[in-house]
Protein backbone atom coordinates (compact mmCIF):
# COMPACT_ATOMS: atom_id res chain seq x y z
CA UNK A 1 0.00 0.00 0.00
CA UNK A 2 2.77 2.47 1.05
CA UNK A 3 6.24 2.53 1.35
CA UNK A 4 9.23 5.43 1.20
CA UNK A 5 9.68 5.58 -2.34
CA UNK A 6 6.31 4.54 -3.87
CA UNK A 7 6.69 2.40 -7.07
CA UNK A 8 3.77 3.32 -8.90
CA UNK A 9 4.52 1.70 -12.40
CA UNK A 10 1.85 -1.78 -12.20
CA UNK A 11 0.04 -0.50 -9.81
CA UNK A 12 -3.67 -0.35 -10.01
CA UNK A 13 -5.11 3.40 -9.67
CA UNK A 14 -7.03 3.37 -6.40
CA UNK A 15 -10.92 4.57 -6.28
CA UNK A 16 -11.27 7.94 -4.81
CA UNK A 17 -11.78 6.98 -1.13
CA UNK A 18 -8.28 5.14 -1.39
CA UNK A 19 -6.70 8.07 -3.35
CA UNK A 20 -8.21 10.17 -0.78
CA UNK A 21 -6.97 8.81 2.39
CA UNK A 22 -3.50 8.01 0.57
CA UNK A 23 -3.31 11.82 0.28
CA UNK A 24 -3.85 11.82 3.74
CA UNK A 25 -1.12 9.81 4.88
CA UNK A 26 1.56 11.03 2.80
CA UNK A 27 0.60 14.64 3.99
CA UNK A 28 0.73 13.35 7.56
CA UNK A 29 4.03 11.55 7.18
CA UNK A 30 5.27 14.81 5.67
CA UNK A 31 4.56 16.64 8.86
CA UNK A 32 2.10 18.86 7.11
CA UNK A 33 -0.79 21.18 8.67
CA UNK A 34 -3.51 19.62 10.34
CA UNK A 35 -6.14 21.42 8.10
CA UNK A 36 -4.95 19.84 4.58
CA UNK A 37 -5.27 16.62 5.79
CA UNK A 38 -8.49 16.96 7.41
CA UNK A 39 -9.78 18.20 4.45
CA UNK A 40 -8.47 15.09 1.92
CA UNK A 41 -9.68 12.40 5.03
CA UNK A 42 -13.05 14.34 5.39
CA UNK A 43 -13.99 14.19 1.63
CA UNK A 44 -12.90 10.44 2.28
CA UNK A 45 -15.48 10.20 4.51
CA UNK A 46 -18.05 11.66 3.04
CA UNK A 47 -17.06 9.70 -0.26
CA UNK A 48 -17.54 6.61 1.18
CA UNK A 49 -20.87 7.21 2.91
CA UNK A 50 -22.56 7.70 -0.41
CA UNK A 51 -24.61 4.67 -1.89
CA UNK A 52 -24.34 3.49 -5.18
CA UNK A 53 -27.28 5.22 -6.61
CA UNK A 54 -25.86 8.35 -5.54
CA UNK A 55 -21.70 7.71 -6.34
CA UNK A 56 -23.17 6.76 -9.83
CA UNK A 57 -25.27 9.95 -10.19
CA UNK A 58 -22.61 12.31 -9.10
CA UNK A 59 -19.71 10.56 -11.73
CA UNK A 60 -22.23 10.95 -13.96
CA UNK A 61 -22.87 14.32 -12.87
CA UNK A 62 -19.25 15.37 -11.78
CA UNK A 63 -21.28 17.45 -9.11
CA UNK A 64 -18.93 16.87 -6.18
CA UNK A 65 -18.17 20.21 -5.10
CA UNK A 66 -22.27 20.18 -3.78
CA UNK A 67 -21.60 17.72 -1.15
CA UNK A 68 -20.72 19.43 1.83
CA UNK A 69 -16.94 18.95 2.82
CA UNK A 70 -15.84 18.96 -0.69
CA UNK A 71 -13.62 21.69 -2.48
CA UNK A 72 -12.02 22.00 -5.95
CA UNK A 73 -8.69 20.02 -4.97
CA UNK A 74 -10.25 17.11 -3.23
CA UNK A 75 -13.06 17.41 -5.96
CA UNK A 76 -10.04 17.13 -8.73
CA UNK A 77 -8.98 14.33 -7.27
CA UNK A 78 -12.24 12.41 -7.19
CA UNK A 79 -13.34 12.89 -10.42
CA UNK A 80 -9.58 11.91 -12.20
CA UNK A 81 -9.92 8.59 -9.52
CA UNK A 82 -13.01 7.52 -10.94
CA UNK A 83 -11.72 8.30 -14.38
CA UNK A 84 -9.15 5.75 -13.51
CA UNK A 85 -6.40 7.09 -13.28
CA UNK A 86 -3.76 7.85 -10.46
CA UNK A 87 -4.73 11.50 -9.50
CA UNK A 88 -2.03 13.76 -10.10
CA UNK A 89 -1.50 15.55 -6.92
CA UNK A 90 -1.42 11.92 -5.62
CA UNK A 91 0.85 11.30 -8.39
CA UNK A 92 3.24 14.50 -7.45
CA UNK A 93 2.92 13.23 -3.65
CA UNK A 94 4.22 9.85 -4.03
CA UNK A 95 7.31 10.88 -6.37
CA UNK A 96 8.41 13.58 -3.75
CA UNK A 97 8.05 10.64 -1.05
CA UNK A 98 11.86 10.12 0.43
CA UNK A 99 13.35 7.22 2.65
CA UNK A 100 13.02 8.58 6.78
CA UNK A 101 15.82 8.21 8.90
CA UNK A 102 17.84 6.12 6.36
CA UNK A 103 20.33 5.98 8.55
CA UNK A 104 18.06 3.68 10.75
CA UNK A 105 17.07 1.72 7.32
CA UNK A 106 18.32 -1.74 8.59
CA UNK A 107 16.41 -1.47 11.63
CA UNK A 108 13.71 -0.66 11.20
CA UNK A 109 13.31 -3.75 8.55
CA UNK A 110 14.33 -5.84 11.50
CA UNK A 111 11.47 -4.52 13.74
CA UNK A 112 8.19 -5.81 13.85
CA UNK A 113 5.88 -3.65 15.06
CA UNK A 114 5.17 -0.31 16.94
CA UNK A 115 4.41 -0.44 20.85
CA UNK A 116 2.66 3.39 21.38
CA UNK A 117 0.20 4.40 18.93
CA UNK A 118 -3.13 6.31 18.75
CA UNK A 119 -6.57 6.31 17.23
CA UNK A 120 -9.72 8.48 17.65
CA UNK A 121 -10.67 7.24 20.97
CA UNK A 122 -8.74 9.33 22.68
CA UNK A 123 -6.65 12.19 20.68
CA UNK A 124 -5.95 10.46 17.38
CA UNK A 125 -7.52 11.61 14.41
CA UNK A 126 -8.30 8.42 12.80
CA UNK A 127 -10.39 5.05 13.53
CA UNK A 128 -8.47 1.97 15.43
CA UNK A 129 -9.13 -0.05 12.23
CA UNK A 130 -7.38 2.64 9.86
CA UNK A 131 -4.61 3.04 11.93
CA UNK A 132 -3.82 -0.66 12.15
CA UNK A 133 -4.75 -1.25 8.26
CA UNK A 134 -2.29 1.22 7.42
CA UNK A 135 0.23 -0.34 10.27
CA UNK A 136 -0.20 -4.13 8.28
CA UNK A 137 0.40 -2.17 4.87
CA UNK A 138 3.95 -0.55 6.43
CA UNK A 139 4.94 -4.29 6.72
CA UNK A 140 4.31 -4.09 10.63
CA UNK A 141 3.48 -7.86 12.11
CA UNK A 142 1.50 -6.61 15.09
CA UNK A 143 0.93 -3.20 16.17
CA UNK A 144 0.03 -1.97 20.28
CA UNK A 145 -3.08 0.58 20.24
CA UNK A 146 -2.34 2.37 23.34
CA UNK A 147 -4.45 5.31 23.70
CA UNK A 148 -4.65 7.85 26.48
CA UNK A 149 -6.30 6.90 30.61
CA UNK A 150 -9.08 8.71 31.79
CA UNK A 151 -7.31 11.18 34.24
CA UNK A 152 -5.53 13.14 31.00
CA UNK A 153 -8.89 14.72 30.12
CA UNK A 154 -7.83 16.75 27.51
CA UNK A 155 -6.79 13.71 25.54
CA UNK A 156 -10.32 11.84 25.93
CA UNK A 157 -8.25 9.46 28.01
CA UNK A 158 -10.69 6.28 28.36
CA UNK A 159 -12.51 5.23 31.20
CA UNK A 160 -12.40 1.16 32.41
CA UNK A 161 -15.56 1.10 30.86
CA UNK A 162 -14.81 2.40 27.08
CA UNK A 163 -11.27 0.87 27.01
CA UNK A 164 -13.29 -2.67 27.64
CA UNK A 165 -15.65 -1.92 24.88
CA UNK A 166 -12.39 -1.26 22.62
CA UNK A 167 -10.80 -4.81 24.07
CA UNK A 168 -13.91 -6.06 22.10
CA UNK A 169 -13.44 -4.23 18.80
CA UNK A 170 -9.88 -5.24 18.95
CA UNK A 171 -10.92 -8.82 19.41
CA UNK A 172 -13.45 -8.28 16.35
CA UNK A 173 -10.53 -6.40 14.27
CA UNK A 174 -8.05 -9.45 15.00
CA UNK A 175 -9.87 -11.76 13.25
CA UNK A 176 -10.34 -9.92 10.02
CA UNK A 177 -6.60 -8.65 9.83
CA UNK A 178 -4.86 -11.81 10.89
CA UNK A 179 -2.33 -12.66 10.72
CA UNK A 180 -1.39 -9.08 11.36
CA UNK A 181 -1.91 -8.68 15.52
CA UNK A 182 -3.47 -5.80 16.80
CA UNK A 183 -1.88 -5.79 20.52
CA UNK A 184 -4.14 -4.41 23.46
CA UNK A 185 -2.49 -1.69 25.81
CA UNK A 186 -2.70 1.80 26.99
CA UNK A 187 -0.18 4.60 27.46
CA UNK A 188 -1.10 5.36 31.39
CA UNK A 189 -0.57 8.19 32.95
CA UNK A 190 1.87 8.21 35.63
CA UNK A 191 0.23 10.25 39.00
CA UNK A 192 2.01 12.08 41.29
CA UNK A 193 2.76 9.41 43.23
CA UNK A 194 3.66 7.07 41.18
CA UNK A 195 0.37 5.18 40.61
CA UNK A 196 -0.68 4.38 37.41
CA UNK A 197 -4.20 5.85 36.24
CA UNK A 198 -5.98 2.73 35.39
CA UNK A 199 -7.30 0.12 37.61
CA UNK A 200 -4.92 -3.15 37.67
CA UNK A 201 -7.06 -5.88 37.22
CA UNK A 202 -7.69 -4.07 33.41
CA UNK A 203 -4.24 -3.38 33.10
CA UNK A 204 -3.09 -7.09 33.90
CA UNK A 205 -4.95 -8.28 31.08
CA UNK A 206 -3.41 -5.98 28.33
CA UNK A 207 -0.66 -7.25 25.93
CA UNK A 208 1.66 -3.84 26.11
CA UNK A 209 1.32 -1.15 29.18
CA UNK A 210 3.17 2.51 28.17
CA UNK A 211 3.63 4.66 31.41
CA UNK A 212 4.21 8.01 30.77
CA UNK A 213 4.34 11.29 32.80
CA UNK A 214 2.02 13.80 31.38
CA UNK A 215 1.41 16.18 33.80
CA UNK A 216 3.44 17.91 36.90
CA UNK A 217 6.68 17.78 34.65
CA UNK A 218 7.86 20.33 36.95
CA UNK A 219 8.40 18.36 39.99
CA UNK A 220 11.44 18.79 41.72
CA UNK A 221 14.32 16.25 40.78
CA UNK A 222 13.29 13.80 43.75
CA UNK A 223 9.93 13.52 43.35
CA UNK A 224 9.81 12.72 39.83
CA UNK A 225 12.58 10.10 40.18
CA UNK A 226 10.45 8.84 43.16
CA UNK A 227 7.30 9.03 40.89
CA UNK A 228 9.40 7.10 37.66
CA UNK A 229 10.75 4.57 40.04
CA UNK A 230 7.30 3.33 41.67
CA UNK A 231 5.53 3.18 38.02
CA UNK A 232 8.50 1.42 36.13
CA UNK A 233 8.96 -0.85 39.42
CA UNK A 234 5.18 -1.45 38.64
CA UNK A 235 4.70 -5.29 37.60
CA UNK A 236 1.89 -4.14 34.78
CA UNK A 237 4.45 -1.95 33.45
CA UNK A 238 5.93 -2.98 30.00
CA UNK A 239 7.36 0.55 28.57
CA UNK A 240 8.38 3.88 30.05
CA UNK A 241 7.40 6.81 27.46
CA UNK A 242 9.32 9.47 26.29
CA UNK A 243 10.92 9.65 29.95
CA UNK A 244 11.93 13.40 29.39
CA UNK A 245 8.56 14.84 28.62
CA UNK A 246 10.48 17.45 26.48
CA UNK A 247 9.70 18.98 23.24
CA UNK A 248 12.53 20.39 21.30
CA UNK A 249 10.02 21.89 17.66
CA UNK A 250 6.95 22.15 16.36
CA UNK A 251 3.59 23.63 16.92
CA UNK A 252 2.88 23.64 20.75
CA UNK A 253 6.58 25.57 20.99
CA UNK A 254 9.26 23.93 23.33
CA UNK A 255 9.35 22.23 26.52
CA UNK A 256 12.60 21.49 28.48
CA UNK A 257 13.48 18.24 30.39
CA UNK A 258 11.77 16.86 33.25
CA UNK A 259 14.72 16.90 36.11
CA UNK A 260 15.07 13.23 37.62
CA UNK A 261 18.25 11.05 38.46
CA UNK A 262 18.51 8.83 35.12
CA UNK A 263 20.67 6.23 36.66
CA UNK A 264 18.25 5.67 39.04
CA UNK A 265 15.32 5.36 36.77
CA UNK A 266 17.27 3.34 33.65
CA UNK A 267 18.73 0.98 37.15
CA UNK A 268 14.80 0.49 37.97
CA UNK A 269 13.51 -0.37 34.48
CA UNK A 270 16.98 -2.60 34.42
CA UNK A 271 15.94 -4.56 37.49
CA UNK A 272 12.21 -4.68 36.69
CA UNK A 273 12.53 -5.38 32.88
CA UNK A 274 11.03 -2.30 31.56
CA UNK A 275 11.98 -1.10 28.55
CA UNK A 276 13.12 2.68 27.41
CA UNK A 277 10.94 4.17 24.87
CA UNK A 278 12.52 5.48 22.28
CA UNK A 279 10.09 7.64 21.16
CA UNK A 280 10.48 8.43 17.21
CA UNK A 281 8.37 12.02 16.77
CA UNK A 282 10.32 14.97 15.40
CA UNK A 283 9.10 17.38 18.41
CA UNK A 284 10.05 14.91 21.07
CA UNK A 285 13.06 13.40 20.30
CA UNK A 286 12.99 11.56 23.44
CA UNK A 287 15.08 10.35 25.29
CA UNK A 288 18.04 12.77 24.27
CA UNK A 289 20.94 10.82 22.64
CA UNK A 290 22.78 11.17 26.36
CA UNK A 291 20.30 9.24 27.75
CA UNK A 292 20.00 6.70 25.32
CA UNK A 293 23.74 5.90 26.06
CA UNK A 294 23.45 6.28 28.99
CA UNK A 295 20.53 3.62 29.46
CA UNK A 296 22.18 1.36 26.66
CA UNK A 297 25.46 1.40 29.32
CA UNK A 298 23.38 1.00 31.96
CA UNK A 299 22.03 -2.69 29.95
CA UNK A 300 18.32 -1.52 29.74
CA UNK A 301 16.12 -2.72 27.07
CA UNK A 302 14.22 -0.66 24.41
CA UNK A 303 11.01 0.04 22.07
CA UNK A 304 11.53 2.17 19.16
CA UNK A 305 8.10 3.54 19.03
CA UNK A 306 6.15 6.05 16.89
CA UNK A 307 3.70 7.31 19.33
CA UNK A 308 1.72 8.06 16.44
CA UNK A 309 -1.67 9.80 16.32
CA UNK A 310 -2.74 9.37 12.63
CA UNK A 311 -1.69 6.63 10.15
CA UNK A 312 0.63 8.77 8.02
CA UNK A 313 2.80 9.17 11.60
CA UNK A 314 2.75 5.29 11.65
CA UNK A 315 6.02 5.81 8.93
CA UNK A 316 7.96 7.97 11.40
CA UNK A 317 9.63 4.95 13.09
CA UNK A 318 12.54 5.69 10.69
CA UNK A 319 13.23 8.68 12.58
CA UNK A 320 13.74 6.92 15.97
CA UNK A 321 15.44 3.69 13.93
CA UNK A 322 18.09 6.32 13.08
CA UNK A 323 18.96 7.62 16.44
CA UNK A 324 18.65 4.48 17.94
CA UNK A 325 22.00 3.69 15.50
CA UNK A 326 23.77 6.86 15.81
CA UNK A 327 23.78 5.68 19.78
CA UNK A 328 24.63 2.30 18.80
CA UNK A 329 21.42 0.30 20.12
CA UNK A 330 22.09 -3.09 19.19
CA UNK A 331 18.65 -4.80 17.84
CA UNK A 332 18.92 -7.11 20.08
CA UNK A 333 17.88 -4.60 22.87
CA UNK A 334 15.10 -3.61 20.90
CA UNK A 335 12.22 -5.44 22.13
CA UNK A 336 10.14 -4.95 19.10
CA UNK A 337 12.53 -6.71 16.97
CA UNK A 338 11.33 -10.20 18.62
CA UNK A 339 7.97 -11.89 17.04
CA UNK A 340 4.39 -11.05 19.00
CA UNK A 341 4.70 -14.35 20.57
CA UNK A 342 8.71 -13.50 21.99
CA UNK A 343 7.49 -9.96 22.61
CA UNK A 344 4.16 -11.56 24.69
CA UNK A 345 6.39 -13.83 27.16
CA UNK A 346 8.91 -11.28 27.80
CA UNK A 347 6.16 -8.92 29.06
CA UNK A 348 4.24 -12.12 30.74
CA UNK A 349 7.53 -12.76 32.52
CA UNK A 350 8.80 -8.96 33.33
CA UNK A 351 11.16 -8.24 31.16
CA UNK A 352 13.38 -11.40 32.48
Amino acid sequence: MFADAPETTGRPAPGPVAALREIGFWLERGREQTHRVKAYRRAADIVAGLDDDELRRRREARNWQELAGIGPKTAAVIEEACAGVVPRYLAELRAAARPIGAAGAQLRARLRGDLHTHSDWSDGGSPIAEMMGCAAALGHEYCALTDHSPRLTVANGLSAQRLRRQLDMIAELNAELAPFRVLTGIEVDILADGSLDQDADLLAELDIVVASVHSRLRDDRDTMTRRMVYAVANPHVDVLGHCTGRLVEGGRGTRPESDFDAEIVFEACRRYGTAVEINSRPERQDPPDRLIRLALEMGCEFAVDTDAHAPGQLDWQGYGCARAVACEVPPDRIINTRSADELLEWTRLGGD
